[in-house]
């Protein structure tokens, strides 16, 4: 049975983005959730079903503070960054089978204000699959990990850090038009090269933000939706994909090639629409490497092309493919991916501000896993 266009998401909700929110994540979660639910004209009793991220939250917690009577279905879908995406699909796998009618998706993270990366990496499950070989060598830490898939591109493809910089310095441009962004100086390709080093090749402003806040969607059965508050955003083709090796990442036969190569053929199959209809992309950018290798395996350009690709200017507004229009975990803030999805969104109902992208019908999201777990979604404006 094909999910194309059964579902859609018809409610939007973010807290304010910050480093020390001085709030609990539940208390967060609850703010965005309660805005996603007002934002679709719904109401939290309306509410079914829930795939709260991580462990922060519960559905119990939501099922208490919300008065849902009848809570049809939950899960939960720990691919790590890929988790947001991947959690629309469980959602629209759910509402497709008829088990409910509204899904609530909410995120919320202390980041900034409690603990630092590599002391939570290492409390994941996923973190026991680099116990052999990246462990060992002290890689406790996503720059860690991720910093030999760079370099590995740059030795075969001639890749460049100041390529990596353009994704850097177009996605703060993009949040600086926000007005709900934690990083909102400008920066030149300059600032990107005498960034100090994290992990080599990876600089510090190759590196995602720690931050505090939470947002939340709500994903609705297309038949109710058509009635809410606001214009559907329908959920056109979407897929998750898994990488060779999954275990550990030193060890694939291509540690360039995502799990998002497999899930992206899946999911513009089901959407039936080319890379040529694609009018705005939200991704992933844990690091900014990790966008330009995304686009690659997206079929934006091919393999070995994602330099060339960004620092032609395609990426930026008013190019060939705007990237990341809200400033993304780069500038934005990190909230898993779900910021990405709230963004596009905004896009396809038109309601982005000074970084709208004109005419946006069609756009994509993606999520990016710890081990390069990938996930995409095609939408469009219903």
């Amino acid at each position: 049975m094909s999910m194309r266009e059964k579902a859609a998401i018809t409610g939007v909700g973010e807290t304010a983005y910050s480093r020390e929110s001085g709030r609990s994540v539940v208390s967060l979660q609850l703010e965005a959730s309660l805005r996603a639910i007002e934002d679709a004209g719904l109401r939290p009793s309306d509410i079914d079903g829930v795939i709260p991220y991580g462990s922060a939250v519960v559905a119990e917690e939501l099922v208490t503070n919300f008065g849902i009577g009848d809570l049809r279905f939950s899960a939960t879908t720990p691919l790590g960054g890929a988790s947001c995406v991947a959690a629309v699909q469980c959602a629209t796998a759910a509402i497709t089978a008829g088990i409910c009618n509204h899904v609530l998706i909410p995120v919320g993270r202390n980041g900034a204000s409690q603990g630092r990366i590599g002391a939570r990496v290492q409390q994941m499950p996923q973190f026991r699959l680099v116990g052999e070989f990246e462990m060992p060598l002290g890689a406790i830490a996503p720059a860690q990990l991720y910093a030999p898939m760079a370099r590995r591109h740059m030795e075969l493809y001639g890749t460049t850090s100041r390529q990596f910089g353009e994704i850097a310095v177009s996605t703060r441009a993009n949040a600086i038009l926000n007005g709900n962004a934690i990083m909102t100086k400008p920066i030149s390709i300059e600032d990107h090269q005498v960034s100090r080093m994290i992990s080599d090749p990876l600089r510090l402003l190759d590196c995602s933000l720690e931050s505090d806040g939470a947002c939340a969607i709500v994903v609705s059965g297309i038949e109710r939706a058509r009635g809410l508050r606001r214009t559907p955003v329908m959920v056109m083709g979407i897929a998750e994909g898994h990488p060779d090796s999954p275990s550990v990442i030193t060890q694939r036969p291509d540690i360039t090639r995502l799990g998002l190569a497999k899930a992206a053929a899946r999911a513009f199959d089901m959407a039936g629409v080319t890379h040529a209809d694609i009018d705005v992309a939200e991704i992933y950018d844990c690091f900014t490497y990790i966008v330009l290798c995304q686009l690659e395996d997206l079929g934006f350009c091919k393999k070995g092309e994602g330099g060339p690709f960004v620092e032609s200017g395609a990426i930026r507004l008013g190019g060939k493919l705007p990237v990341n229009t809200h400033g993304g975990l780069l500038s934005q803030a990190h909230m898993v991916g779900m910021n990405h999805i709230t963004e596009l969104v905004r896009q396809l109902r038109g309601e982005a501000g000074k970084a709208q992208v004109a005419g946006a019908e069609v756009g994509l999201v993606t999520g990016y896993g710890d081990m390069g777990d990938g996930s995409v979604a095609i939408m469009r404006r219903g």
